[in-house]
Formats: C-alpha cells, sequence, structure tokens
C-alpha cells in the first residue's frame, strides 16, 4: 500500500512525496486491525481492543510501518520498520497516542514511555532511520 500511495500520490500532485502506512497487528485477533487500525482505533478504542482480548493468553502484537518515497514517473522505494511486543491487560500511562496506553515492549507500554524512550523503539523510527540512511546515500553518490 505504501508504494501504491506513494506512486498515486506524486503522479496526482507532481512532485516528490513521503507517505506512511502504519499498523498494529494483534496475534490473537488474526492480525486485526493490520490495515485498518486508524479506523478500529477511532471505532473501538483501546477499551474494546481489550474486550475481545479478554481471556486470550496469546497477547503478542506487532507495529509495522511502511514509509513509501516517490517522485513523479518513477517505481517508489518502501522502507520498513517493526517492533513487536504485547497487548497489556488494561491501558496504562497517558503518554503517547491512539494503541500507546495498550501496546507493551518490555513490560512497558508506549504510554508509559517518554517520548525519546518511544522512539527510539518505534516502528516508525526505524522505517524512517532506513529512509534517511538511503536519501543520505543517494545524495552522496549524485554530488
Amino acid at each position: 500500500m505504501a508504494a501504491f500511495g506513494a506512486e498515486w500520490a506524486a503522479d496526482k500532485l507532481g512532485s516528490e512525496v513521503m507517505v506512511d502506512d502504519s499498523g498494529l497487528l494483534i496475534g490473537a485477533l488474526g492480525g486485526f486491525p493490520g490495515p485498518y487500525s486508524a479506523y478500529v482505533f477511532d471505532t473501538l478504542g483501546n477499551d474494546r481492543i481489550l474486550k475481545l482480548m479478554d481471556g486470550d493468553t496469546d497477547r503478542s502484537a506487532v507495529f509495522r510501518c511502511a514509509i513509501g518515497y516517490c517522485v513523479p514517473g518513477e517505481k517508489a522505494r518502501v522502507f520498513t520498520g517493526e517492533v513487536n511486543g504485547e497487548i497489556s491487560i488494561e491501558g496504562r500511562g497517558n503518554a503517547g497516542f491512539g494503541y500507546d496506553p495498550i501496546f507493551a515492549v518490555g513490560g512497558r507500554t508506549f504510554g508509559e514511555m517518554g517520548e525519546e524512550e518511544k522512539n527510539k523503539l518505534s516502528h516508525r523510527y526505524g522505517a524512517l532511520l532506513k529512509f534517511a540512511q538511503w536519501l543520505k546515500t543517494n545524495n552522496e553518490t549524485q554530488s
């Protein structure tokens, strides 16, 4: 989806673009909400996600991010990142946004972490770091 979205947007806008396609995949729910993460969060929220998982012992979850970058008329490049964690039994912490209070790494939810700590673990950070490294290398070879 990131490649398609980046190519479509670059062609429509006539300029280079970067798009983000991120999602939460919960093991016990068969990868749900996956590509529908934003819609599901807006519709159900964290409390109902936790209710769906009530009694599940498999709490595994993965946050995935795909950054698509495209110049008009070219194929998109995609840079990915992911972080493995688990869904907590209850929401904890007030930091961050979205699923942060229920997504835990090392026993702490993203909602309990400071911004700097969370960003070092973040799926989006991993994808953006790969993009930045590619951009630096690409610019050096064209200089």
